[in-house]
Protein backbone atom coordinates (compact mmCIF):
# COMPACT_ATOMS: atom_id res chain seq x y z
CA UNK A 1 0.00 0.00 0.00
CA UNK A 2 1.34 3.45 -0.88
CA UNK A 3 2.43 5.66 2.04
CA UNK A 4 -0.31 7.99 3.30
CA UNK A 5 0.03 11.69 2.64
CA UNK A 6 -0.02 14.26 5.45
CA UNK A 7 -3.36 15.53 4.19
CA UNK A 8 -4.87 12.05 4.30
CA UNK A 9 -3.50 11.40 7.79
CA UNK A 10 -4.83 14.71 9.04
CA UNK A 11 -8.29 13.84 7.78
CA UNK A 12 -8.08 10.34 9.24
CA UNK A 13 -7.05 11.68 12.62
CA UNK A 14 -9.74 14.33 12.58
CA UNK A 15 -12.34 11.67 11.86
CA UNK A 16 -11.05 9.57 14.76
CA UNK A 17 -10.96 12.30 17.39
CA UNK A 18 -13.96 14.33 16.30
CA UNK A 19 -16.35 11.64 15.09
CA UNK A 20 -19.40 13.52 16.32
CA UNK A 21 -18.30 16.75 14.67
CA UNK A 22 -17.62 14.98 11.39
CA UNK A 23 -21.04 13.28 11.29
CA UNK A 24 -22.86 16.38 12.46
CA UNK A 25 -21.28 18.49 9.75
CA UNK A 26 -22.38 16.05 7.06
CA UNK A 27 -25.84 15.54 8.52
CA UNK A 28 -26.35 19.30 8.78
CA UNK A 29 -26.60 19.41 5.01
CA UNK A 30 -29.68 17.18 5.31
CA UNK A 31 -31.28 19.19 8.13
CA UNK A 32 -34.84 20.35 7.63
CA UNK A 33 -35.31 24.13 7.48
CA UNK A 34 -36.57 25.20 10.91
CA UNK A 35 -36.37 28.15 13.25
CA UNK A 36 -33.24 28.52 15.36
CA UNK A 37 -33.48 27.37 18.98
CA UNK A 38 -34.12 23.98 20.66
CA UNK A 39 -35.41 21.45 18.14
CA UNK A 40 -36.29 17.78 18.09
CA UNK A 41 -34.60 15.25 15.84
CA UNK A 42 -37.48 15.20 13.37
CA UNK A 43 -37.52 19.02 13.23
CA UNK A 44 -33.77 19.30 12.69
CA UNK A 45 -33.19 16.41 10.26
CA UNK A 46 -35.01 14.98 7.28
CA UNK A 47 -36.60 11.54 7.16
CA UNK A 48 -36.34 10.64 10.86
CA UNK A 49 -38.67 7.68 11.37
CA UNK A 50 -37.61 5.91 14.59
CA UNK A 51 -35.71 8.33 16.85
CA UNK A 52 -38.44 10.97 16.78
CA UNK A 53 -39.17 13.61 19.39
CA UNK A 54 -35.69 13.55 20.95
CA UNK A 55 -33.51 16.65 21.41
CA UNK A 56 -31.59 17.05 18.16
CA UNK A 57 -28.20 16.73 19.89
CA UNK A 58 -29.05 13.12 20.87
CA UNK A 59 -29.11 11.84 17.30
CA UNK A 60 -25.36 11.76 16.69
CA UNK A 61 -24.53 9.98 20.01
CA UNK A 62 -27.13 7.38 19.02
CA UNK A 63 -25.43 6.92 15.65
CA UNK A 64 -22.07 6.64 17.42
CA UNK A 65 -23.49 3.84 19.55
CA UNK A 66 -24.74 1.94 16.50
CA UNK A 67 -21.39 2.43 14.77
CA UNK A 68 -19.45 1.11 17.77
CA UNK A 69 -21.84 -1.81 18.36
CA UNK A 70 -21.48 -3.04 14.76
CA UNK A 71 -17.89 -1.92 14.16
CA UNK A 72 -18.85 0.12 11.08
CA UNK A 73 -18.72 3.70 9.81
CA UNK A 74 -21.47 6.14 8.78
CA UNK A 75 -21.49 4.94 5.18
CA UNK A 76 -22.48 1.40 6.19
CA UNK A 77 -26.09 2.63 6.41
CA UNK A 78 -25.97 6.12 4.90
CA UNK A 79 -25.25 7.56 1.47
CA UNK A 80 -22.46 10.06 2.09
CA UNK A 81 -23.69 13.59 1.50
CA UNK A 82 -27.32 12.38 1.39
CA UNK A 83 -27.97 11.10 4.89
CA UNK A 84 -31.76 11.34 4.48
CA UNK A 85 -31.93 8.90 1.59
CA UNK A 86 -33.12 5.31 2.08
CA UNK A 87 -31.11 3.80 -0.78
CA UNK A 88 -29.27 1.27 1.38
CA UNK A 89 -30.96 -1.86 2.73
CA UNK A 90 -28.77 -1.70 5.82
CA UNK A 91 -30.44 1.57 6.86
CA UNK A 92 -33.89 0.01 6.61
CA UNK A 93 -32.67 -2.99 8.60
CA UNK A 94 -31.20 -0.72 11.27
CA UNK A 95 -34.58 0.93 11.78
CA UNK A 96 -36.24 -2.47 12.26
CA UNK A 97 -33.53 -3.51 14.73
CA UNK A 98 -34.01 -0.34 16.81
CA UNK A 99 -37.75 -1.02 16.97
CA UNK A 100 -37.11 -4.66 17.89
CA UNK A 101 -34.74 -3.73 20.74
CA UNK A 102 -37.19 -1.13 22.06
CA UNK A 103 -39.98 -3.74 22.05
CA UNK A 104 -37.81 -6.31 23.86
CA UNK A 105 -37.01 -3.85 26.62
CA UNK A 106 -40.59 -2.62 26.88
CA UNK A 107 -42.15 -6.09 26.98
CA UNK A 108 -39.56 -7.86 29.13
CA UNK A 109 -37.72 -5.28 31.25
CA UNK A 110 -40.40 -2.70 32.11
CA UNK A 111 -38.91 -0.30 29.58
CA UNK A 112 -35.44 -0.33 31.16
CA UNK A 113 -32.58 -0.40 28.66
CA UNK A 114 -31.24 -3.88 29.39
CA UNK A 115 -30.80 -5.05 25.78
CA UNK A 116 -28.97 -2.91 23.21
CA UNK A 117 -27.49 -3.31 19.72
CA UNK A 118 -24.22 -4.34 21.37
CA UNK A 119 -25.86 -7.19 23.31
CA UNK A 120 -25.92 -9.31 20.16
CA UNK A 121 -23.51 -7.62 17.78
CA UNK A 122 -20.57 -7.01 20.17
CA UNK A 123 -18.65 -5.04 17.55
CA UNK A 124 -19.51 -7.28 14.58
CA UNK A 125 -21.92 -6.74 11.69
CA UNK A 126 -23.33 -10.26 12.04
CA UNK A 127 -24.17 -11.54 15.54
CA UNK A 128 -22.61 -14.87 16.51
CA UNK A 129 -25.50 -17.29 17.10
CA UNK A 130 -23.43 -20.46 17.68
CA UNK A 131 -21.21 -20.82 20.79
CA UNK A 132 -17.50 -20.86 19.97
CA UNK A 133 -15.25 -23.72 21.03
CA UNK A 134 -12.48 -22.42 23.25
CA UNK A 135 -9.14 -24.20 23.69
CA UNK A 136 -8.87 -22.86 27.24
CA UNK A 137 -12.27 -24.11 28.38
CA UNK A 138 -14.80 -22.15 30.43
CA UNK A 139 -13.61 -18.88 31.88
CA UNK A 140 -13.26 -18.80 35.67
CA UNK A 141 -16.23 -17.21 37.38
CA UNK A 142 -15.56 -13.70 38.58
CA UNK A 143 -16.30 -13.11 42.28
CA UNK A 144 -19.33 -10.91 42.85
CA UNK A 145 -17.70 -8.92 45.65
CA UNK A 146 -14.15 -7.47 45.82
CA UNK A 147 -11.67 -8.78 48.43
CA UNK A 148 -12.59 -7.73 51.96
CA UNK A 149 -9.09 -6.59 52.86
CA UNK A 150 -8.68 -3.89 50.18
CA UNK A 151 -8.86 -0.17 51.05
CA UNK A 152 -12.25 1.54 51.06
CA UNK A 153 -13.10 3.94 48.21
CA UNK A 154 -12.80 6.85 50.64
CA UNK A 155 -9.28 5.77 51.57
CA UNK A 156 -8.31 5.35 47.91
CA UNK A 157 -9.58 8.84 47.00
CA UNK A 158 -7.69 10.41 49.92
CA UNK A 159 -4.54 8.47 48.99
CA UNK A 160 -4.87 9.70 45.40
CA UNK A 161 -4.87 13.33 46.57
CA UNK A 162 -1.80 12.70 48.71
CA UNK A 163 -0.02 10.84 45.89
CA UNK A 164 -0.51 13.86 43.62
CA UNK A 165 1.18 16.12 46.17
CA UNK A 166 -1.59 16.94 48.65
CA UNK A 167 -4.59 19.24 48.62
CA UNK A 168 -2.59 22.42 49.30
CA UNK A 169 -0.24 21.81 46.35
CA UNK A 170 -3.13 20.97 44.02
CA UNK A 171 -5.03 24.14 45.00
CA UNK A 172 -1.91 26.21 44.29
CA UNK A 173 -2.04 25.31 40.57
CA UNK A 174 -4.10 27.95 38.75
CA UNK A 175 -3.12 27.21 35.14
CA UNK A 176 -1.28 24.68 33.00
CA UNK A 177 0.18 24.81 29.49
CA UNK A 178 1.09 21.59 27.71
CA UNK A 179 3.02 21.34 24.46
CA UNK A 180 3.50 17.95 22.85
CA UNK A 181 2.35 15.55 20.17
CA UNK A 182 -0.65 13.37 19.45
CA UNK A 183 0.16 9.97 17.94
CA UNK A 184 -2.26 7.92 15.85
CA UNK A 185 -1.35 4.86 13.79
CA UNK A 186 2.33 5.72 14.21
CA UNK A 187 1.96 9.31 12.93
CA UNK A 188 2.19 12.54 14.91
CA UNK A 189 0.66 16.00 14.96
CA UNK A 190 1.65 18.85 17.26
CA UNK A 191 -0.64 19.64 20.19
CA UNK A 192 -1.04 22.65 22.47
CA UNK A 193 -3.30 22.62 25.54
CA UNK A 194 -4.16 25.67 27.64
CA UNK A 195 -5.88 25.06 30.98
CA UNK A 196 -7.01 27.64 33.53
CA UNK A 197 -8.82 26.36 36.67
CA UNK A 198 -11.98 25.05 34.96
CA UNK A 199 -11.41 26.28 31.40
CA UNK A 200 -9.54 24.38 28.72
CA UNK A 201 -8.75 24.70 25.03
CA UNK A 202 -6.65 22.29 22.97
CA UNK A 203 -5.27 22.74 19.47
CA UNK A 204 -4.27 19.86 17.22
CA UNK A 205 -2.25 21.24 14.34
CA UNK A 206 -3.18 18.94 11.46
CA UNK A 207 -2.11 19.30 7.85
CA UNK A 208 -5.57 20.70 7.03
CA UNK A 209 -5.51 23.31 9.79
CA UNK A 210 -6.21 23.43 13.52
CA UNK A 211 -8.80 21.19 15.13
CA UNK A 212 -9.96 22.79 18.38
CA UNK A 213 -11.73 21.42 21.45
CA UNK A 214 -12.71 24.06 24.00
CA UNK A 215 -14.62 24.52 27.26
CA UNK A 216 -15.01 27.93 28.94
CA UNK A 217 -16.44 26.74 32.24
CA UNK A 218 -20.04 26.73 30.99
CA UNK A 219 -20.08 25.88 27.28
CA UNK A 220 -18.05 23.56 25.10
CA UNK A 221 -17.49 23.54 21.35
CA UNK A 222 -15.53 21.84 18.59
CA UNK A 223 -13.99 23.52 15.57
CA UNK A 224 -12.65 21.74 12.51
CA UNK A 225 -10.72 23.40 9.67
CA UNK A 226 -13.03 25.45 7.47
CA UNK A 227 -16.18 24.73 9.49
CA UNK A 228 -18.16 26.79 12.01
CA UNK A 229 -18.05 25.90 15.74
CA UNK A 230 -20.21 22.99 16.83
CA UNK A 231 -21.61 23.15 20.36
CA UNK A 232 -21.16 20.27 22.78
CA UNK A 233 -24.12 18.74 24.57
CA UNK A 234 -24.82 16.00 27.10
CA UNK A 235 -21.97 13.56 27.63
CA UNK A 236 -19.53 15.53 25.46
CA UNK A 237 -20.05 18.60 27.66
CA UNK A 238 -19.66 16.58 30.87
CA UNK A 239 -16.42 15.08 29.57
CA UNK A 240 -15.05 18.51 28.62
CA UNK A 241 -15.89 19.83 32.09
CA UNK A 242 -14.04 16.90 33.68
CA UNK A 243 -10.96 17.36 31.48
CA UNK A 244 -10.83 21.08 32.27
CA UNK A 245 -10.89 20.68 36.06
CA UNK A 246 -7.35 21.24 37.37
CA UNK A 247 -8.58 20.15 40.83
CA UNK A 248 -10.42 17.05 39.63
CA UNK A 249 -8.97 14.89 42.44
CA UNK A 250 -10.28 17.27 45.09
CA UNK A 251 -13.74 17.53 43.52
CA UNK A 252 -14.48 13.83 43.06
CA UNK A 253 -16.27 13.46 46.40
CA UNK A 254 -18.35 16.57 45.69
CA UNK A 255 -19.25 15.50 42.16
CA UNK A 256 -20.31 11.90 42.81
CA UNK A 257 -22.67 10.79 45.56
CA UNK A 258 -21.70 7.14 45.84
CA UNK A 259 -18.46 5.17 45.53
CA UNK A 260 -18.30 1.38 45.46
CA UNK A 261 -15.26 -0.91 45.35
CA UNK A 262 -15.03 -3.31 42.41
CA UNK A 263 -12.70 -6.14 41.50
CA UNK A 264 -8.98 -5.26 41.24
CA UNK A 265 -7.62 -5.14 37.69
CA UNK A 266 -4.27 -5.33 35.93
CA UNK A 267 -3.44 -2.11 34.02
CA UNK A 268 -0.34 -2.86 31.99
CA UNK A 269 2.28 -4.00 34.50
CA UNK A 270 0.46 -2.38 37.43
CA UNK A 271 -2.02 -3.88 39.87
CA UNK A 272 -4.90 -1.48 40.39
CA UNK A 273 -7.81 -1.02 42.76
CA UNK A 274 -11.09 -0.25 41.00
CA UNK A 275 -13.74 2.18 42.24
CA UNK A 276 -17.15 2.77 40.66
CA UNK A 277 -18.43 6.35 41.13
CA UNK A 278 -22.10 7.05 40.50
CA UNK A 279 -24.93 9.54 40.76
CA UNK A 280 -28.66 8.95 40.27
CA UNK A 281 -29.73 9.19 36.61
CA UNK A 282 -26.15 9.65 35.38
CA UNK A 283 -23.70 7.25 33.70
CA UNK A 284 -21.09 5.84 36.09
CA UNK A 285 -17.38 6.62 36.23
CA UNK A 286 -14.77 3.90 36.74
CA UNK A 287 -11.48 4.81 38.42
CA UNK A 288 -8.41 2.58 38.64
CA UNK A 289 -5.75 3.46 41.24
CA UNK A 290 -2.21 2.04 41.31
CA UNK A 291 -1.86 -0.27 44.35
CA UNK A 292 1.70 0.94 44.96
CA UNK A 293 1.69 4.66 44.18
CA UNK A 294 -2.00 5.51 44.68
CA UNK A 295 -2.02 7.46 41.40
CA UNK A 296 -4.85 7.24 38.86
CA UNK A 297 -3.90 4.79 36.10
CA UNK A 298 -7.17 4.60 34.18
CA UNK A 299 -10.51 6.38 33.94
CA UNK A 300 -13.51 5.03 32.04
CA UNK A 301 -16.47 7.33 31.50
CA UNK A 302 -19.69 6.92 29.55
CA UNK A 303 -21.81 9.29 27.47
CA UNK A 304 -25.48 8.39 27.43
CA UNK A 305 -27.53 8.12 24.24
CA UNK A 306 -31.09 6.92 23.58
CA UNK A 307 -29.69 3.58 22.39
CA UNK A 308 -26.92 2.95 24.94
CA UNK A 309 -23.75 4.17 26.62
CA UNK A 310 -20.75 5.31 24.55
CA UNK A 311 -17.53 4.54 26.49
CA UNK A 312 -14.27 6.47 26.59
CA UNK A 313 -11.19 5.05 28.31
CA UNK A 314 -8.23 7.23 29.33
CA UNK A 315 -4.96 5.66 30.50
CA UNK A 316 -2.51 7.89 32.37
CA UNK A 317 1.24 7.24 32.39
CA UNK A 318 4.67 8.79 32.95
CA UNK A 319 3.82 10.82 36.04
CA UNK A 320 6.41 13.29 37.28
CA UNK A 321 6.36 16.28 39.59
CA UNK A 322 5.76 19.77 38.19
CA UNK A 323 5.75 22.51 40.85
CA UNK A 324 5.13 19.94 43.57
CA UNK A 325 2.23 18.17 41.84
CA UNK A 326 2.41 14.82 40.02
CA UNK A 327 1.23 15.27 36.42
CA UNK A 328 0.88 12.53 33.77
CA UNK A 329 3.10 13.32 30.81
CA UNK A 330 1.46 10.74 28.56
CA UNK A 331 -2.15 9.65 28.24
CA UNK A 332 -4.08 7.53 25.76
CA UNK A 333 -7.70 8.22 24.85
CA UNK A 334 -9.50 5.14 23.48
CA UNK A 335 -13.00 4.82 22.05
CA UNK A 336 -14.62 2.00 20.05
CA UNK A 337 -13.67 3.89 16.86
CA UNK A 338 -9.95 4.01 17.72
CA UNK A 339 -7.43 5.67 19.98
CA UNK A 340 -4.68 8.27 20.12
CA UNK A 341 -1.89 9.09 22.57
CA UNK A 342 -0.77 12.53 23.70
CA UNK A 343 2.85 12.87 24.81
CA UNK A 344 3.75 16.06 26.65
CA UNK A 345 7.15 17.52 25.79
CA UNK A 346 6.87 20.56 28.05
CA UNK A 347 4.49 21.40 30.91
CA UNK A 348 4.38 24.84 32.53
CA UNK A 349 2.12 25.80 35.41
CA UNK A 350 0.78 29.02 36.94
CA UNK A 351 1.35 30.84 33.66
CA UNK A 352 -0.64 34.10 33.39
CA UNK A 353 -3.57 33.42 31.07
CA UNK A 354 -6.34 35.74 29.91
CA UNK A 355 -9.96 34.55 29.81
CA UNK A 356 -9.99 35.78 26.20
CA UNK A 357 -8.13 32.62 25.25
CA UNK A 358 -11.30 30.67 26.11
CA UNK A 359 -13.77 33.00 24.40
CA UNK A 360 -16.34 31.22 22.29
CA UNK A 361 -16.21 32.10 18.58
CA UNK A 362 -19.18 34.00 17.22
CA UNK A 363 -21.90 31.81 15.74
CA UNK A 364 -22.53 32.20 11.99
CA UNK A 365 -25.40 34.48 11.05
CA UNK A 366 -28.74 32.77 10.54
CA UNK A 367 -29.74 32.47 6.86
Amino acid sequence: MAPATKTHLGRHFFGLVFFALFCNSLAAAQASPASYGPRTTDQAFKNIQVLKGLPEEQLIPSMQFVSASLGVGCDFCHVQGHFDQDDKKTKLTARKMMQMVAAINQNNFDGHREVTCNTCHAGAVHPVSIPEISDSGPKPERPETPPANQPTPDQLLDRYVQALGGGKAIKAISSRVIEGTATFFGHEVDVEIFNKTSQRVSYMHTANGDSVTAFNGHEGWLVSPGRPPLEMHGGELDAARMDADLQFALHLKQTYGEFKPDQPEKIGAHDAYQVLASNPNQPPLRLYFDKESGLLLRLVRYADSPLGLNPTRIDFDAYSAVDGVQVPHRWTVARPSGQFTIQAKEIRQNVPMSDDKFAKPAAPSAP
